[in-house]
């Protein structure tokens, strides 16, 4: 079973912060325009750093053409930052029984441990490294933002990455993947893509919130009998 977890609100409680200056000071360096007023009011919970990215600029005044054009530049200078700004040590901001179950899941040959993240590709890697929770996750596997501004996009391209490395060549079939988030576009993303969903309340939305999703946990100490359910 291939496993695609989220990383914010999911496996990190809170590892936003440097993250979300690295994505202003990468829009303001790349378009040369000083941080907007209202940046900290986009809405920013399970969407992708690109679609974020895109929202800040409008509220510059910045159209959607001059997006498509400086979407490499911004993703490069983003990553920089964020390469910089990352805390040495955000082991404290794991999610509660993140390291164990993590670690009892990447020993258990039925599983394969991948991403879906809204996050950057080189920024998920230096959050997860920075938390010491790297080593289940291997490089080159994931769907993340910095693949697409559509997070319906990311569980194929994941899948497919997958397929690559596990599977033969052949896609990770979607009703063998399983999603697990904390937001409803978690929950939004694996339905269009044919797999489950095992959603945490552990980031900014309850049970009740959630409740679209296959399975609906506290935090992640119920993921293996979860994930036992459905397989």
């Amino acid at each position: 079973m291939l496993l695609l977890f989220d990383i914010d609100g999911t496996l990190l409680l809170d590892g936003s912060r440097a993250h979300a200056e690295a994505v202003v000071t990468a829009l303001c360096e790349v378009w040369e325009v000083d941080p907007p007023d209202k940046a900290h009011g986009v809405e920013a919970a399970g969407r992708t750093d690109q679609a974020i990215a895109r929202d800040i600029l409008a509220l510059s005044g910045i159209g959607d053409d001059s997006f498509e054009e400086r979407r490499d530049s911004f993703l490069a200078a983003a990553a920089s930052h964020y390469e910089r700004l990352v805390p040495d040590d955000l082991t404290d901001r794991l999610a509660p029984h993140a390291i164990d179950v993590l670690g009892r899941i990447a020993d258990d040959s039925s599983f394969r441990c991948s991403l879906v993240t809204g996050n950057i590709e080189r920024v998920a890697r230096l959050k997860l490294n920075a938390a010491g929770i790297l080593g289940p996750f291997p490089e080159g596997q994931g769907g993340f933002g910095s693949d697409s501004e559509h997070r319906d996009d990311l569980p194929p391209i994941a899948r497919l990455r997958a397929g690559q490395l596990w599977n033969g060549g052949d896609a990770w079939p979607s009703d063998q993947t399983v999603v697990i988030g904390d937001t409803p576009r978690d929950i939004a993303c694996a339905r269009a893509d044919g797999a489950f969903v095992v959603a945490v309340a552990t980031g900014p939305f309850d049970a009740g919130q959630l409740a679209e999703a296959d399975i609906v946990l506290e935090d992640l100490r119920g993921l293996e009998a979860a994930l036992a359910s459905l397989s």
